[in-house]
């Protein structure tokens, strides 16, 4: 058979409480069975499903449509040495907002058991990024390998904020397409536009319910099961993109803060026939140490493992799907997030607690690899080259303006599943998120040191909306207000006003409470990570690479103009 390719993004930002120190043990074995998948969790709106029959929940209307199904393929350069089928791809864009909840990344206070049993069949990678903490632009970059300033998506897709991909940036639909892959999407799309992001099978957001397609895992099964079946003999790559666990809080409060009573069978809230819905006592969950350990954060973490245990419910009905199909002993698995989980420090941050992503990585040809821990630095920018190396397919060499070169500065992950490689470095690069978001950063991780430039720095840090009115922001803000104990190991004003430069040295400081920047004993360490920044920037195009204190003259050969404006 040949190749394919599973991804299962996930909406759930970094949500999963990781223990510093921790080493991923156990993660749900997935891979073997399927081709690989990207599976990313959102809000979804769809109906809900009861047997073979739709229902749906009060003011909810949903149309069929004709599309019929598509798989998604990781680009195999030539066919001529056929691998396993597709890559199956569960991101964070595979969970949406997801983090480290899951007994695979130590946490006990979960069940999690379809991840757990993913991670034995896998690599587990400890120092996974992602390269943008932000929805729209990391599920574009994990889709094109580029940075969210190289492919144009700084910002949130939907409605009013509107960022798009740049319309000749070449992502993972076009390239497979091409050399005959077949390609599909479920669940949450969130990139655009169409013309840069096609997939042959697609039922996301924009033909139906966000609340169908990404939380209601009967109907994701469903879909999954139609693609597999109108599939024709192509290798395909299939991106299964839940919306869990995202925050629904702001948008359809009426299913809870996290939409964890979607589909759980009480008054109002509809079926999802195949979910066994999980509650949670506030009092044993696992608080990480970037969110305050309150009441109310202890309530959302509560409701937002609830939303993870019906996404790793679903994670198990994709991969039975895929067995039942016999293609997941042919099937490249990958599971990740797209960003940091919604809480301080969290998403839209470029710290430690907003970019870093589970990732797990089940290749069927490379089972000396599973059930272990891989120390090296990966980042989502790696998983286009890793899809077009498992598909033999070159990588790509276009011009998006002019004559400049776009040159992928991802790596492939294959090399990852034969031996532990010495990689210690990986870039991050955020500009907004909601369009009125405007604060550019860009950082660096190598080795244990972690550098973040905030180019807006005199400005305060801004709050997004879902995240604003959630109960965990509100007590914090209630509380500062008031004079009372936050629980929290920051203070607003300080979270809310950076330095420019921040320099963090993890292996004595894991929570990043102590800017090295301005410490003599480390001027060496900040000039080596702010040069391999800026050649960063330069290599990937930055519009942003001069800033603040600096004009990007573009010329035959651009450089930056000084503003002499004393930054």
């Amino acid at each position: 058979m040949l190749p394919s390719v599973l991804c299962l993004p996930t909406n759930m930002f970094t949500q999963f409480s990781y223990m510093p120190g921790g080493i991923p043990t156990q993660v749900t074995s997935l891979l073997n069975i399927m081709p690989t998948w990207v599976i990313p969790t959102w809000e979804s709106h769809l109906p809900y499903i009861k047997s073979t029959e739709v229902s749906y929940p009060p003011g909810h209307h949903c149309q069929a449509t004709a599309a019929g199904p598509r798989s998604l393929s990781l680009p195999h350069a030539a066919l001529s040495e056929p691998r396993p089928s597709g890559p199956l791809c569960l991101p964070p864009s595979s969970a949406d907002d997801g983090g480290f909840e899951s007994g695979a990344y130590n946490n006990s206070a979960i069940t999690t058991p379809h991840l757990d049993a993913l991670a034995r069949r896998s690599l587990v990678f400890r120092n996974a990024f992602t390269s943008v903490s932000s929805c729209s632009p990391s599920r574009a970059s994990l889709l094109t390998g580029l940075p969210q300033h190289q492919n144009g998506m700084y910002g949130l897709h939907q409605d009013v904020h509107h960022f798009n991909s740049f319309d000749r940036v070449q992502s993972l639909p076009l390239l497979l397409g091409r050399a005959g892959v077949l390609t599909g999407i479920i669940g949450k799309k969130h990139v655009g536009p169409e013309m840069v992001y096609p997939f042959d099978f697609a039922y996301t957001e924009e033909n139906g319910s966000v609340l169908q397609v990404g939380r209601n895992i009967t109907r994701m099964k469903l879909l999954v099961r139609k693609f597999l079946q109108t599939r024709d003999n192509r290798p395909f790559f299939l991106y299964v993109a839940f919306h869990d666990p995202h925050r629904c809080g702001h948008s359809q409060p009426q299913y809870g803060a996290f939409c964890e009573k979607f589909g759980n069978g009480e008054s109002g809230m509809g079926q999802i026939p195949d979910w066994t819905p999980q509650t949670y006592n506030p009092k044993d969950v696992q608080v990480p140490y970037f969110v305050p350990d309150t009441p109310a954060a202890r309530a959302d973490l509560a409701a937002q493992y609830t939303t993870i245990s019906r996404m790793d419910q679903g994670i198990g009905l994709v991969l039975q799907e895929l067995r039942g199909a016999g293609v997941l002993n042919d099937t490249l698995v990958i599971f990740t997030s797209d960003n940091g989980i919604p809480f301080p420090s969290g998403r839209t941050n470029l710290y430690w607690p907003g970019t870093a992503e589970p990732m797990l990585v089940s290749s069927p040809e490379h089972p000396k690899r599973w059930g272990q821990v891989s120390e090296a630095y990966v980042s989502l920018l790696d998983l286009t080259p890793t899809i077009l190396d498992w598909f033999s397919i070159p990588y790509p060499s276009y011009a998006i303006f002019g004559s400049k070169t776009v040159q992928l500065t991802g790596r492939s992950l294959l090399p990852a599943l034969e031996a532990e490689p010495l990689w210690t470095t990986v870039f991050g690069s955020q500009s907004h998120h909601e369009v009125t978001m405007s604060y550019p950063m860009r950082s660096v991780h190598h080795q244990n040191f972690h550098l973040v430039h905030n180019l807006h720095f005199k400005m305060p840090f801004p709050i997004d909306q879902d995240f604003y009115v959630s109960p965990t922001f509100q007590d914090l803000l209630n509380r500062t207000t008031a004079g009372r104990p936050t629980g929290w190991y920051k203070d607003l004003h300080h979270y809310y006003y950076r330095e420019r430069w921040e320099l963090f040295d993890r292996s004595q400081d894991p929570h990043e409470t102590q800017n090295l920047a301005t410490d003599p004993r480390y001027a060496q360490v900040l000039e080596l990570l702010q040069t391999q920044l800026v050649k960063w920037q330069w290599e990937t195009h930055d519009p942003w690479v001069c800033a603040p204190n600096g004009v990007l003259e573009e010329k035959l050969s651009p450089q930056c103009r000084p503003l002499h404006n004393e930054l």
